[in-house]
C-alpha cells in the first residue's frame, strides 16, 4: 500500500439520489467503502462527490465538416473531461478513436459507429450513405464494429418535398433492427420529425435521439415499449438559426422547424410525465462544442423535469442504462466533486471543484 497514493473523497458521497455517505477511498483506481489498512501517502479531496457525468448523445472524431485527426479528437475528449463527461456515448463517428481506450486520462466511450443514413440525406462526410436494400448489411456491419449500439439516421430533409420526411420503409427498418437485436446491439436512431417515429419504435427501436417530433399520438407508445429519449436541447436551440438560413429554399421545412422549436420544453415534459427515459446528451462535435454537459441538465430543468431527476439522467440512471458503474464498490474511481449540492440547484454541474478519473486527480 505504500507504493500507492491513496485518494480520500470526504463530505458527501451521493451514491445514489439518496443514498449519501460521508466518504469514499480509492485505491489502485477503484472504489471501495472501507478504509485501508497501512495507507501512508493520503489525498484528500473534500465537497459534494457524484459519478462522472454522461453525455449519452456526443461525437468524439467529428466536426462539422467530417471526421478529425488525432489530435483534435484528443481536444474535444479532453474538454467533456473537464466539464465532468466521464462516460461518453458516441452517437456516430466516422473517425476510429479506439486509441482513447488506451488513455487513462481520457473518458470512457460506448461507441454507435458510423452514422447510417440515406443516399444524399444527411450531412456530407458524416454517414455510410445507403439505400434501403443495404440497410441489413450495413447495420450488422457496424454492430460489430461498435460497442453494443448502431445509429441510424431516421429523417433528413427531402429536397423534392421541401420537409423533412422518413429516410426508411418499415420492413427494412424491422429487418435491420432485428439483425442488429440478433448481434446484441441497441439501435437508435436522429429523428426531428414526427413522420419516423411511430415505425421506428412498432420496428423496435430502443432510443430516439432529438426526439422533437414526439406527440400525444407517439408518446403512449415510447412509454409502453419503454424507448428512451435524448432529447439535446443544447442542440434543439440551434433551429431558429437553422430555419433562417432555409426560409428562402424551403419554406415548409424551416417553419416546420420553428415549430419544433418552440414546442421543445413541452414535448420533453410530455415525454417524462409520461413515463418515458430521458437522458442527458449534448450532440457535441458537429457544429456544437464540447464540454456543454452542465448546459444541457439546465436546460432538462428549464422543460419541467425535476432537478433530481435531471441530474440521474447524466449520473445514476444513465450509468444503468448503459450499463456502466457509477460510485460501486469495486469500480473505477471515475468521479466528479463540487462546492455545493448538485440536487440543490444543477447549475452547481457548471464548476466541477476536481474531475478524478480511474482514481487520478486530473483537474
Amino acid at each position: 500500500m505504500s507504493d500507492h497514493v491513496v485518494l480520500h473523497v470526504k463530505g458527501r458521497v451521493l451514491v445514489g439520489p439518496e443514498d449519501v455517505r460521508d466518504e469514499l477511498w480509492v485505491v489502485d483506481g477503484r472504489i471501495t467503502y472501507d478504509r485501508p489498512a497501512g495507507a501512508d501517502d493520503v489525498r484528500t479531496v473534500r465537497g459534494w462527490a457524484l459519478p462522472g457525468l454522461v453525455d449519452a448523445h456526443c461525437h468524439v472524431g467529428l466536426d462539422q465538416h467530417g471526421p478529425v485527426d488525432a489530435a483534435t479528437s484528443e481536444k474535444q475528449a479532453l474538454a467533456d473531461r473537464d466539464a465532468g463527461t466521464l462516460l461518453i456515448r458516441d452517437a456516430g463517428s466516422p473517425s476510429d478513436t479506439r486509441w482513447i481506450d488506451d488513455r487513462d486520462d481520457l473518458p470512457k466511450i460506448i461507441r454507435a459507429g458510423r452514422h447510417i443514413a440515406r443516399t444524399r440525406r444527411y450531412i456530407r462526410n458524416y454517414a455510410h450513405e445507403i439505400e434501403p436494400d443495404e440497410l441489413v448489411a450495413y447495420v450488422g456491419q457496424e454492430a460489430r464494429r461498435g460497442d453494443g449500439w448502431v445509429k441510424l439516421v431516421g429523417d433528413w430533409i427531402d429536397r423534392g418535398a421541401g420537409d423533412l420526411t422518413a429516410c426508411w420503409p418499415r420492413a427494412e427498418v424491422e429487418a435491420a433492427i432485428a439483425e442488429a437485436h440478433r448481434l446484441g446491439a441497441r439501435v437508435t436512431a436522429h429523428c426531428f420529425a414526427e413522420d419516423s417515429l411511430r415505425d421506428l419504435v412498432e420496428a423496435g427501436i430502443d432510443c430516439i435521439e432529438h426526439a422533437t417530433g414526439l406527440t400525444e399520438d407517439t408518446i403512449p407508445l415510447f412509454a409502453e415499449r419503454g424507448v428512451a429519449i435524448v432529447p439535446t436541447l443544447v442542440n434543439i436551440a440551434t433551429f431558429p438559426k437553422l430555419a433562417a438560413g432555409g426560409d428562402e429554399r424551403f419554406p415548409r421545412w424551416s417553419a416546420h422547424m420553428r415549430r419544433l422549436h418552440e414546442r421543445r420544453y413541452d414535448t420533453v415534459r410530455s415525454a417524462y410525465d409520461a413515463g418515458i427515459p430521458v437522458f442527458v446528451g449534448t450532440d457535441a462535435g458537429g457544429s456544437l462544442a464540447h464540454g456543454l454537459v452542465a448546459a444541457e441538465v439546465a436546460e432538462l430543468v428549464k422543460a419541467g423535469i425535476p432537478p433530481v431527476e435531471a441530474l440521474a439522467a447524466t449520473t445514476w440512471a444513465a450509468r444503468a442504462w448503459l450499463g456502466r458503474p457509477a460510485l460501486d464498490e469495486g469500480a473505477p474511481a471515475d468521479l466528479v466533486v463540487y462546492d455545493d449540492d448538485p440536487r440543490a440547484d444543477v447549475r452547481a454541474l457548471a464548476g466541477p471543484r476536481r474531475v478524478v478519473v480511474n482514481g487520478r486527480v486530473i483537474a
